[in-house]
This record gives C-alpha cells, structure tokens and sequence, in this order.
C-alpha cells in the first residue's frame, strides 16, 4: 500500500488495489490478463498518476507478440497515458490532482506502463498541462499528435510544398494530415494507403489524393518536395525515388515491421536531398505546450477514431490488429462498455 498523506488518507484507504492488464507471455490479446494488484508506492523521484485514458500504439501490439527483445515479461504495456497526480515525491511541481501526461521514456518496456488505473511513472516524465480537451480527446494527442508536430517541423514545411505522408491512414498519418491543415489550409497534400478503400476517411482527414502503396511501391510516377516516411526502412529507397531534388525525407514510423536498412547515402538519397528523422521520445515540455497551444488555438479535431472500455483492452488490440483499425483509438479507465457491446467513437 502507497503512504498514506495526511490529507488524503480516506483515499487511500478506499483505494488499495486497482485493476491492470497483465502479459505473462507473447501472443494475441487473448494474453493480456486483467488482475488486480497492489497500487504502487510512490519512490523518491517517481509519482503516481490515475490514469484516465492512455492510446493504443502499434509498438504495444509488436511488444505482445514478443517482437521487442529488451521487454521481459510480466510486464502491463503501455506507452503513453494522461491523468491526475495522486501522490508526488514532488507535490512542488506536480500537486496532487493536477492534470498529466506521459509518453515514452522506456514506460511499458522497462517498467510497466499504462494499462493500469494507477501508474508509476518518473517525475521528469510527467507533464502537467492545462487544457480544454476531453479525456478522449487528450488521450489521443500525447504519442500520436506529438510524434507527428515533432516530424513535420523536421520537414520544415512551406505553404507551397507537395508534401506526402506515406501511410497516411495510421493514427501519426491522420494526426499529421489535420495538423498541416491547420497551418496550411491549401496545401497539396497526398496520402499513402495500401487499401484504396480509406480514400474517403483520408480526404476527411485533409488529404488532396490519395496513392496505392502496393508491395511497398507507390504506384505513380510523382515526386515530392516533403515526405513523412512512417513505414520506415522497409520502403524508405522507395520514397526516396519520389522525393524531388533538394527534398527532405522525415523517417520516422516502422510499421513496416523493418528496423534496419544497408543504405547508401550518395547513391541511395534524393539528389541535394536531407534525410531526417524523429521519434517521440524526443520529448521537450516547451514543444508539447506549443503542439497543444496550437490544437487548441486552430480547433484542430482531435477526436480519437475508437473509445474503447477498459475493460475492452484486448478487443482495442484485436481493432488495431484489423484491416478496420485505422486512426486512433483510445483507452478510458472509466469508460462503461455500450450496451450493444460496440465501441463507442468520440
């Protein structure tokens, strides 16, 4: 049982176990197991946080199937959450109550993470913010909308670049696609999809055309000035044979399963071209207040695709996994599952 402080003792008194999802061994998400357990205590440079909410990342599903080595399991997965303080070693600067979150920074991989109501997390992970959003809707920014704010800087975007975004309907795509409209209302922007049946969810989402990505191919002979690479190596010598002269290419997802790739940066780049690249563990607390100043200041809809149950997690997972799981989903602690046992959307 956490410490008691002296003010919030019937707190936690009422509260000394709490409900978390639980991976023995790789698999589907029939291996996430939900137990209760001991709320965590808090250490000396740590703080608990009740979450909220928290996403669901395609990297989570990868660590379940066992595809990430450094993970050892027991392991509760998760990456990213938002919620309150309930106990700070640093009441100073996080004070209980105070609205937080957290993404990165090893959470879910070398400790556990977010699938949990409480959380233990690093104080110098742990972002208090102070926000008009939801609870759906701020769980879908932490890992998604930064990840794409801290991308598409790197690509130093004008107002008339062709820009494509290769993947464009995961989660990181569409969160790029609504950022740039934001700032660039007519912009040429083009989407990649390996199915020609999310054209209609893409253009919702601000896309001008949308390409067949097949066999890890685009299928046309256009180039571009900016790319947002986010299927990573597995077809980055691809992208850069669409990239203009002088173009930038930003490489930061990996969800085409490929981690590695033997390049030749004479041969391999675009001519007079920059390769950059960024990943959301590269979090600065200036830039995430600026990202949310923005969505907030621009009205930028960032409404989740799917609010799942707690309770739901492993379904959330199986959603991901299908050809349907496009977008983001998010996870509310609090959420009641739908009486017609469907997800909700936002």
């Amino acid at each position: 049982m956490i410490p008691v402080p002296a003010k919030a003792g019937a707190f936690y008194r009422k509260e000394i176990n709490m409900k978390a999802y639980v991976i023995y061994e790789a698999g589907g998400p029939e291996k996430l197991k939900l137990e209760e357990r001991p709320i965590p205590e808090i250490k000396p440079g740590w703080s608990l946080v009740k979450v909220t909410g928290f996403g669901l990342n395609h990297s989570e599903i990868f660590t379940r199937q066992g595809l990430s080595p450094s993970v050892h399991f027991p392991r509760v997965l998760g990456i990213e959450c938002t919620g309150t303080v309930a106990a700070s070693s640093d009441p100073k600067r996080l004070p209980k109550g105070s609205r937080v979150l957290s993404f990165m920074g090893e959470m879910g991989r070398a400790y556990d993470g977010s699938y949990e109501e409480y959380v233990l997390l690093p104080n110098d992970q742990i972002y208090p913010v102070k926000t008009r959003l939801s609870d759906a809707e701020l769980a879908a920014v932490p890992e998604t909308y930064y990840t794409a704010w801290g991308s598409l800087q790197n690509l130093k975007i004008k107002a008339d670049d062709r820009v494509l975004v290769r993947s464009a309907a995961s989660g990181v795509g569409i969160a790029a696609a609504k950022l740039l409209r934001g700032a660039y209302p007519k912009l040429r922007l083009s989407g990649s999809t390996r199915n020609l049946n999310r054209a209609g969810v893409l253009k919702a989402a601000g896309y001008n055309a949308v390409i067949l990505d097949q066999d890890g191919r685009l299928q046309t002979d256009q180039t571009f000035d900016k790319v947002l690479e986010l299927i990573g190596p597995a077809t980055l010598r691809d992208t850069f044979a669409h990239t203009a002269e002088g173009g930038i290419v930003c490489s930061t997802g990996e969800l085409g399963g490929v981690w590695n790739i033997d390049l030749e940066p004479i041969q391999d780049l675009p001519a007079n071209g920059y390769l950059t690249s960024f990943y959301s563990g590269n979090v600065s607390a200036e830039k995430l207040g600026a990202m949310l100043a923005f969505i907030e200041s621009r009205g930028i809809d960032v409404r989740p695709d799917r609010v799942f149950a707690f309770d739901d997690l492993p379904d959330a997972h199986r959603w991901l996994e299908s050809s349907a799981g496009h977008g983001k989903a998010v996870v509310l602690t609090a959420q009641k599952p739908p009486l017609d046992g469907s997800p909700d959307k936002a």
